[in-house]
């Protein structure tokens, strides 16, 4: 593995030079023959290779003028793929713009200790659940307590991030919370102080106490699976003596009005909320059996590095961050909880004396696509001037068994 200094980020390229599937493609065969894997990393894999391949079909499309022809393949719509979901992320964006009240907003981040790395990767659906509801705990106790000025229910949007820049194991959830609350009644909005929330070294503790407290209930439940790792701690004593070293440990809170507004945190999120732990453009490299990508190095200012891994220590890493089938990464609690979410963002527009919610977008799909890529895909390239029309369907063409991949996104509350 080696590391160098490179020099500020360049603007993304229209298109990246490398993809997460070209290295699946080149060294996915040999990964798979020296490697357990479980069957949703193996879907993963397989999606991402066979995405926008003969693999998965397409149609055919032919200009109206020159008669210029070209196949266009379908997509795989894996939410852990790179290349996919560009459309459905704006689309998801645009709805949680619309759902912006005219208040200061703040970005939290809760950050699970890496002693619980081990235990987090043998326990996914699990331990990721546990996040959630000790987080969502956390903010809405704290949020109907008057003592933390508020005393009414907050609303919080949450999104599961489980990597670091360097595509390691760092599991932490962020949050975009509205600064205020409805009160009990849900006949005023009380307001949060514009630059403070709750006091973080509090929001800490209570996170830890939840988050363990709950841990401790898995355990007692036997639903637990101990990695090779962590076997010294699988008795009861030697468990419940972890736990007790893991209540000293810092559990990371960050709470802060997000720089530029609630709209840039956005922007920030939704990165990643169609898609995994890298994207293609940050992909410089792809030879000799090893992947290069940059990284933001932020214990040192920021700085754009190149890291350069072995292609099997780059999988290895991506697959860290497969998320178990049907897992919502997505959450929406307190009073943008889905199941109520209509009716208490019209009470809090009310309260704010807020204008209605933009209308929805009534776009295309070809006009999305044109709007995201700056490319009228149905103009000819050829000679520029017909209308590329579909005249026939693309049939699959396997190369191996198509299997089923996991859900393109879910969105729960």
């Amino acid at each position: 593995m080696t590391t160098n200094e490179a020099g500020p980020a360049a603007p993304a390229p229209a298109r990246p030079r490398h993809e997460v599937a070209e290295v699946s493609r080149l060294h996915g065969d040999v990964y798979r023959q020296t490697h357990r894997l479980s069957t949703p990393a193996r879907r993963v894999m397989h999606a991402i290779e066979t995405c926008r391949t003969a693999a998965l079909g397409g149609h055919l499309e032919r200009c109206t003028d020159c008669g210029f022809e070209r196949p266009a393949y379908d997509s795989c719509r894996n939410r852990h793929c790179p290349t996919c979901q560009s459309l459905a992320k704006e689309t998801w964006l645009e709805a949680r713009r619309a759902e912006l009240l005219p208040v200061h907003y703040f970005h939290t981040v809760f950050t699970v200790p890496h002693d619980l790395n081990p235990l987090i990767l043998a326990n996914k659906a699990c331990l990721y659940q546990i996040l959630f509801e000790a987080v969502a705990d956390t903010l809405l106790t704290f949020g109907a307590d008057p003592r933390h000025h508020l005393g009414g229910q907050l609303g919080v949007l949450a999104i599961l991030h489980t990597w670091d820049q360097q595509l390691r194991s760092h599991v932490h959830l962020h949050g975009v919370v509205p600064g205020g609350a409805l009160d009990v009644d849900g006949d005023h909005w009380v307001s949060a102080r514009p630059t403070f929330l709750f006091p973080v070294r509090a929001l800490s503790r209570a996170f830890g106490r939840r988050f363990l407290a709950r841990l401790e209930v898995a355990y007692r439940q036997q639903r637990l699976v101990f990695p090779a790792s962590l076997a010294s701690v699988e008795a009861p004593a030697a468990f419940q003596a972890w736990v007790d070293t893991l209540r000293r440990h810092a559990w990371v809170v960050y709470a802060k009005p997000p720089c530029g507004g609630p709209a840039t945190v956005l922007d920030y999120l939704a990165r990643y909320t169609h898609r995994v732990a890298i994207s293609n453009h940050r992909i410089t490299a792809v030879a000799d059996g090893q992947v290069s990508f940059t990284y933001r190095d932020r214990q040192h200012g920021g700085v754009i590095r190149d890291l350069t891994l072995p292609a099997e220590s780059f999988i290895d890493r991506f697959l860290l961050h497969v998320v178990p089938p049907r897992f919502p990464r997505i959450r929406h609690v307190g009073f943008l909880a889905n199941c109520t979410k209509k009716i208490r963002l019209a009470q809090c527009r009310r309260l704010l004396d807020a204008a209605p919610p933009p209308a929805p977008p009534t776009h295309t799909t070809a006009e999305q696509r044109q709007a995201l890529t700056g490319v009228d895909r149905s103009l000819c390239p050829h000679g520029h001037t017909g209308t590329m029309a579909i005249v026939a369907r693309v049939p699959l063409v396997p190369d191996r068994p198509v299997m089923h991949s996991t859900p393109a996104f879910e969105d729960s509350s």
